[in-house]
C-alpha cells in the first residue's frame, strides 16, 4: 500500500449511496468512469446524466445545468483526476458562483482508469483549496462519513454560494456498475425528467 492509498480511508460506493439518499429532485451529473459507476450502484435514476468519454468537463456541464435549473439542486460527482483534467473550470465556475451547485470528488490520489498510477492530488495538490483560492463560497476536505454526511445537508442549500468538497477515498477498483451507455438515451430519459421535449 501506497502513502497516499494508506491516508485514503472511506469506501467511494458508501460515499455515493450517503450522498443520494433520500434525493428527491437532485439532478446528477456523474463523471467520466468510476464516478459514473459508483452513482449508478446507488440506483439508476432519470435525473442522472451519466458522462461518457468527456473527461474533465463534468464540472462545467453542471455548471451549464445549475445555470439553466437555479430552482434545482445540482450535484457533480467526478474524481479527482477528471477534476485536475478541467482546473479551468474551477475558475469559469466561480466567477459564475451558482449558489444551487455543488461538485463532489471522490479523490483516491490515483488515476483510476488508466493504471491507478499516483495523480496530482496523491501528490498533494488539495483540490479543495485549488477551488477556495478561486473563490468557491464553501470548501472542505472530508475524511470521515460524518464530513459526507454534512456535505449532503449542503447539496440543498444556498446559504454557502457554490461548492466543493474533496473526499478522501479509498483507491480500490470495485465491480463496475454500467449506467446506460446509449448517449442519445440518456439526453433524451434527462431531458423529459426536466418537462422538456426530446430531439
Amino acid at each position: 500500500m501506497d502513502q497516499v492509498s494508506a491516508s485514503h480511508t472511506l469506501c467511494r460506493r458508501e460515499v455515493v449511496n450517503a450522498l443520494l439518499a433520500d434525493r428527491s429532485d437532485l439532478l446528477v451529473v456523474s463523471g467520466l468512469g468510476s464516478a459514473s459507476y459508483d452513482v449508478m450502484a446507488a440506483g439508476d435514476h432519470a435525473n442522472n446524466y451519466y458522462l461518457w468519454a468527456a473527461m474533465g468537463s463534468a464540472a462545467m456541464v453542471g455548471l451549464g445545468l445549475a445555470r439553466a435549473k437555479p430552482n434545482k439542486s445540482v450535484l457533480v460527482v467526478t474524481g479527482d483526476g477528471e477534476m485536475l483534467m478541467g482546473f479551468g473550470a474551477l475558475a469559469s465556475i466561480s466567477l459564475q458562483q451558482p449558489p444551487n451547485l455543488t461538485i463532489a470528488v471522490l479523490d483516491n490520489g490515483h488515476y483510476g482508469e488508466t493504471g491507478m498510477q499516483v495523480s496530482h492530488a496523491g501528490f498533494g495538490i488539495c483540490l479543495d483549496q485549488v477551488a477556495s483560492t478561486c473563490g468557491f463560497g464553501w470548501t472542505d476536505e472530508i475524511r470521515n462519513m460524518n464530513g459526507v454526511h454534512r456535505l449532503r445537508e449542503l447539496v440543498v442549500s444556498r446559504d454557502h454560494g457554490v461548492k466543493l468538497a474533496a473526499i478522501k477515498v479509498k483507491a480500490e477498483n470495485l465491480p463496475r456498475v454500467l449506467p446506460p451507455r446509449d448517449g442519445v438515451y440518456i439526453k433524451n430519459r434527462f431531458r423529459a425528467a426536466l418537462g422538456h421535449q426530446t430531439i
